[in-house]
């Protein structure tokens, strides 16, 4: 459990500090299936998981913003990523333990900077990564010699089938291949384990870890299923292929003498390269049968159906008014989310015009529009009855988030706008403009998350983060304005023509962001953690 929390750890560091940036490379339009590829390794050996690659190309692919192509080879390339991180762990790096202990402690403890706090995040969690592995090493030490596990080691070994499904099962009940191949490897070190059953282990391994992400996201729009069900039928099924070939197959003796546990890293770290190299012309053909095979249903996979539950506001605890609340902050979240979903994929639409899309999200809006209207009667019902003052504080709280959110969908509205006017106009942004939007927009969504967290929990201290980044935000428009009229000045063609259209866009991002972090500004006044006015007394 330390080994699979650790690798969490290092993959939400890693997710916070340089989110925004891995969002944007995946979603660059000109990238090539062999580029794709290297993206997808580089992202693994940070993510140290492939898994967390394949979700996240996977919910760009369901939005629009990554081709089926791009993205199978990116999971290709991302499973070679993260045998090496497999190979990297494998090596003897307790001396490196306590610097990064050290090191990681000190960074997130003593300084505020998110990005700063984060890597020290990923600093501790590698080092925890070492000293599970450590732990696991001495705990499979005694295995060796007892009564039943010569006899299982025995039946795998003979049983190479088995051994594989094993391997296989293991990896989706661990939902990490990094970390199913690492116990196999401790397992063999220590003698608990022979080297044909952890190879077939292994084998299993690779087919296991594909259909993780198959299973993480069944729940997405058929462009985002086909990236995952295309890995696992070449990863999976050359699995299946090199488990058959190597009955018939015995390894040269000089292999063998390297010793067990390094012919399994070296067999992981060739199979997954061998693969990738070997299924990326096949990429393209197999996503245009991916294409027949999970068609598109345009009607379920719109957001308004995933989101259109019943009303959260149950009228039947009036009586109560913390009840009411509580019911009044879940319908709040539920608008929320609507306006998320509704700004999520803008950005795409600017790159890729699709008018049926542009006119489901018209409609959420109105969807929106409704919720707030309900929200608005329901907290001034509750307003009348409240009895104590912190009651009806939240009550104008709720009511004015609400505000904001319906203010922002009309935001995201105006946004749809653009998309078609651009569309008309048929221009394009600069590449270092375009950049720069996408940038904005991936800070502003991550944003969004984390007003909703400070909603529901009023934890200040994200509370003070989500206030720290919207004057982050601020200073990043004025950056991008700049930016911008330099681009102006040397006759940038492409900034001439999407100059307003630009300018316009950074506007309603950074006011969409002030409008979410309002939800700050309550919590911290409560706790005395904002000052009366910004204002230098006058003297």
């Amino acid at each position: 459990m330390l080994l699979l929390y650790s690798v969490r750890m290092v993959r939400t560091g890693v997710e916070r500090a340089s989110g925004p940036v891995l969002r944007r490379a995946i979603s660059d339009p000109s990238r090539g299936v062999a580029s794709a590829a290297v993206l997808g390794a580089a992202m693994a050996v940070i993510l140290q998981s492939s898994t967390a690659a394949a979700v996240l190309a996977s919910n760009f692919a369901a939005n629009g913003m990554l081709a089926a192509s791009g993205g199978i080879a990116l999971l290709l390339g991302a499973d070679a990523g993260s045998a090496v991180v497999v190979s990297i762990l494998s090596l003897d790096l307790t001396w490196f333990i306590p610097f990064l202990l050290a090191t990681g402690g000190w960074m997130f403890l003593k300084f505020e900077h998110r990005s700063v706090r984060q890597i020290g995040r990923v600093f501790l969690g590698v080092a925890f990564v070492l000293v599970s592995l450590r732990m696991i090493g001495e705990a499979v030490a005694p295995l060796k010699d007892a009564r039943l596990m010569p006899m299982i080691a025995a039946w795998l070994e003979k049983d190479y089938l088995t051994a594989f499904m094993f391997g296989a099962a293991l990896a989706f009940l661990l939902h990490s291949s990094v970390a199913t191949v690492l116990l196999i490897l401790a397992l063999v070190a220590k003698g608990a384990l022979g080297l044909d059953a952890a190879i077939s282990m292994t084998l299993g391994a690779n087919l296991g870890g594909s259909l993780v992400a198959v299973w993480l996201t069944r729940g997405l729009a058929a462009r985002g299923r086909r990236l995952p069900a295309g890995n696992f039928l070449l990863r999976g099924g050359a699995a299946l292929v090199v488990l058959a070939a190597l009955r018939f197959i015995e390894l040269p003796p000089f292999v063998v003498e390297q010793g067990a546990a390094a012919v399994i890293v070296n067999l992981h770290l060739g199979f997954n390269f061998v693969v990738a190299i070997l299924c990326l012309p096949l990429v393209r053909p197999l996503s245009s049968l991916l294409v027949r095979l999970l068609p598109e249903k345009p009607e379920a996979d719109t957001a308004a159906e995933w989101l259109r539950p019943g009303s959260a506001l149950d009228r039947s605890v009036m009586a109560s008014p913390h009840l009411a609340l509580a019911s009044a902050t879940r319908e709040v979240l539920r608008m929320a989310q609507l306006v998320e979903v509704m700004l999520r994929p803008v950005m795409g639409l600017f790159k890729d015009f699709d008018q049926d899309q542009v006119e489901r999200l018209k409609r959420l809006d109105r969807e929106v529009n409704a919720v707030h209207s309900s929200i608005k009667l329901y907290l001034a019902e509750v307003s009348r009855d409240a009895s104590e003052e912190d009651q009806a504080a939240r009550g104008f709280e709720l009511s004015g988030f609400a505000i904001n959110l319906e203010r922002a969908g009309d935001i995201i509205k105006s946004l749809l706008v653009m998309v078609a006017d651009k569309h008309k106009k048929d221009c394009n942004f600069s590449a270092e403009g375009w950049c720069e939007l996408a940038s904005l927009h991936d800070r502003v969504m991550a944003n969004m998350q984390l007003a909703l967290n400070v909603l529901v929990s009023g934890d200040i201290e994200s509370a003070r983060q989500l206030i720290m980044e919207k004057d982050r935000m601020r200073t990043l428009e004025r950056q991008s304005r700049q930016s911008h009229l330099k681009r102006l000045q040397a006759g940038s063609e492409a900034s001439i023509e999407t100059s307003d259209l630009h300018l316009e866009i950074v506007r309603s991002l950074r006011e969409i962001n002030t409008l979410f972090a309002a939800v700050a500004y309550p919590i911290l006044q409560r706790h005395g953690q904002l000052r009366d006015s910004r204002l230098v007394s006058a003297r």
